[in-house]
């Protein structure tokens, strides 16, 4: 029996928000995605782990669901 192709979910995280000024695992937690600079955007995986990451630091970024095929 083939196997059901399962469409992954992907977040497109873009930092709209300088870190400066909030704490370091702030900061830390906004280098650990991937983000350096103003209005860049990131693509990763949506799993438990990113979302707790991108919970803690919600107010700094926007996130879009997309879906990779």
């Amino acid at each position: 029996m083939p196997k059901k192709k399962t469409s992954k979910k992907m977040l497109k995280i873009t930092l709209v928000k300088s870190a400066i000024g909030y704490s370091e695992t702030h900061k830390q937690t906004v280098r650990a995605l991937g983000l350096r600079k103003m209005n860049q955007v990131v693509i990763q995986e949506d799993n438990p782990t990113i979302r707790g990451m991108l919970s803690k630091i919600n107010h700094l970024v926007v996130i879009e669901e997309q879906v990779e095929e």
